[in-house]
C-alpha cells in the first residue's frame, strides 16, 4: 500500500493493539495527532491492518468522545438525545446531510463575518480597536478546538455579552 492514496488522503493503519501508524510519515500516532491533523485539515482515512476495513467514521467518533470527555463538552445533552432518538426513524437517512449542510453554513457565516469585521476596520484608527475585538471573537469560537476548562459556561457566556456589546458600541460610534 502506499503512504497516501491517490487523491492526497493519509493512510492510517490501526493495529489490533489499538496503535495508530501514520503511513505518510511511517510513524506511530495518537488520537490527538489525528484530532490535530482534522483541524488543519489534513484529510486521513483509517484503515483495520487485518481487514483493510474503512474505520475512519468510528475513530473520528473516538475523537469527539475524547474530546467531550476532557470537561469540554459542545454537544448538548439535549442535542445527544434528539441525535439517538434518530436512530431508527424514518428521517435516520437525512440527518447526516443536514448536519452537514448546517456545519458547513456555520463554518461559512463565521468566515464572512470575519472578514466583513476586518475590512470594517482596515484602514481606519479603528484598527488596533478591530484587530483586538476580532481575537476575542476569535477566542470566543475557539469552542471548536481544544482548550482548558478555566472559566464556567455561566462566565463565558457574560464576558461574551460584554465583548458583543463593547463592538457593537463601536460600530455605533463609526455609524
Amino acid at each position: 500500500m502506499k503512504s497516501k492514496a491517490e487523491d492526497g488522503v493519509v493512510i492510517i493503519k490501526k493495529y489490533a493493539n489499538r496503535r495508530l501508524y501514520n503511513t505518510e510519515s511511517s510513524t506511530y500516532i495518537t488520537l490527538e495527532h489525528l484530532a490535530a491533523m482534522t483541524r488543519a485539515g489534513r484529510d486521513f482515512k483509517v484503515v483495520d491492518a487485518k481487514s483493510d476495513e474503512d474505520i475512519t467514521h468510528n475513530v473520528l467518533t473516538q475523537i469527539i468522545m475524547e474530546e467531550e470527555s476532557r470537561g469540554q463538552t459542545m454537544l448538548p445533552v439535549s442535542f445527544l438525545r434528539q441525535l439517538i432518538a434518530m436512530y431508527g426513524d424514518s428521517m435516520q437517512a437525512l440527518v447526516p446531510g443536514y448536519l452537514e449542510a448546517s456545519m458547513e453554513g456555520f463554518r461559512r457565516n463565521q468566515a464572512q463575518f470575519k472578514s466583513a469585521v476586518e475590512g470594517a476596520f482596515a484602514h481606519s484608527p479603528f484598527a488596533e480597536i478591530a484587530k483586538r475585538n476580532m481575537e476575542m471573537f476569535e477566542a470566543a469560537t475557539a469552542a471548536f478546538g481544544p482548550r482548558k476548562a478555566e472559566k464556567t459556561k455561566d462566565e463565558e457566556i457574560a464576558e461574551l455579552k460584554q465583548q458583543l456589546a463593547a463592538l457593537q458600541a463601536k460600530i455605533e460610534k463609526l455609524g
